[in-house]
C-alpha cells in the first residue's frame, strides 16, 4: 500500500503491503472491520497484540499519518521496526512522522537508516531531504531530492520538492523548469500549478502567478477532499490575497 501526505514540502510515506500477500477484497473487509475509523479524523487508539498482522499495523499506521494522528503512527511505525529491523521503509515512514511531531532531529536519524539499509530507496532520499530543509541545509537537500528522481523519475513530489527548493535559494529559473517538467507526469498538477504560480509570484511575474492559481483550484476543486488538499486552497487563497492588492494598486 502506498499512501501520501502533503505539505508545503512534499512527503513520501510509503507503506508496503506484507511480503508475498495480495490486496484482496477481503483483507480489505476485514481491515475496515478491525479500523473503521480508517477514513475519519477522529481515529481512536488502536491496540496491536503479537498476533496483529504486519499488513494491518501498515494501514493502521498509514490510516494514523492520513488523520493526523502522529504519536499513534510512530507507535505502530516502531512496531513495525521491531518486527522487521532491516526493512528501510519502516524508518523511512517513522522519519517523516518524526519530521511531523517536529522532533527533526530523530527524523534525520531515521531516514539516514533508510538510505543505509535502501540506498535505492527514492522515497527515503525525498523524506531525508524534507529534513535537511528543515535543518536550513538546502544544498543538502537539493542533493537527496536530485537522488529521488534520478532513481525514481515518476517520484513528482521530489521534482515538486526540488523546484520549491530552487525557488528558495533564489534559483527562479530552474525552479520554474522543474515544475514544467513535472507537468508532463500528468500527477498532482494542483499542488504543480500552485508551487509554479508561486515561484512566478514571487519573481514578479503577477500575471502568470494568477493564472496558475486559478488552474490550481480548478483542478482541485475537482478532486475529493482531504486534509491536503485543504490546506492547499487555504494557502492559495492567501497567495492570491498576498498579490491582487499589489496589482490594483499599480
Amino acid at each position: 500500500m502506498i499512501m501520501y501526505i502533503y505539505t508545503p514540502q512534499h512527503s513520501s510515506v510509503c507503506l508496503l503491503p506484507t511480503p508475498g500477500k495480495s490486496k484482496s477484497n477481503s483483507a480489505k473487509a476485514s481491515l475496515k472491520a478491525v479500523n473503521p475509523y480508517a477514513h475519519r479524523s477522529e481515529l481512536p487508539a488502536y491496540s496491536t497484540t503479537q498476533e496483529t498482522s504486519d499488513e494491518t499495523l501498515s494501514h493502521l499506521a498509514a490510516a494514523a499519518v492520513q488523520s493526523q494522528h502522529y504519536p499513534q503512527a510512530l507507535r505502530l511505525l516502531s512496531e513495525l521496526i521491531d518486527r522487521h529491523p532491516q526493512t528501510a521503509m519502516h524508518y523511512s515512514n517513522r522519519g517523516l512522522v518524526h519530521l511531523r511531531l517536529g522532533q527533526t532531529w530523530a527524523a534525520l536519524a531515521d531516514c539516514d537508516q533508510a538510505v543505509d539499509l535502501g540506498p535505492n530507496l527514492d522515497q527515503a532520499y525525498n523524506n531525508r531531504a524534507m529534513c535537511y530543509s528543515a535543518l536550513g541545509d538546502l544544498a543538502a537537500a537539493l542533493d537527496d531530492y536530485d537522488r529521488a528522481v534520478d532513481l525514481n523519475p515518476f517520484n513528482i513530489r521530489a521534482r515538486i520538492n526540488l523546484g520549491a527548493t530552487l525557488r528558495q535559494m533564489g534559483a527562479f529559473d530552474s525552479a520554474l523548469d522543474c515544475f514544467d517538467e513535472a507537468l508532463m507526469f500528468h500527477q498532482l498538477p494542483e499542488f504543480i500549478y500552485a508551487e509554479r504560480g508561486r515561484t512566478y509570484h514571487l519573481r514578479g511575474d503577477w500575471n502568470c502567478a494568477l493564472a496558475d492559481y486559478q488552474r490550481a483550484l480548478v483542478t482541485g476543486a475537482a478532486l475529493p477532499s482531504t486534509h491536503s488538499l485543504k490546506a492547499l486552497m487555504q494557502r492559495i487563497q492567501d497567495w492570491i490575497a498576498e498579490l491582487v492588492p499589489q496589482q490594483s494598486c499599480g
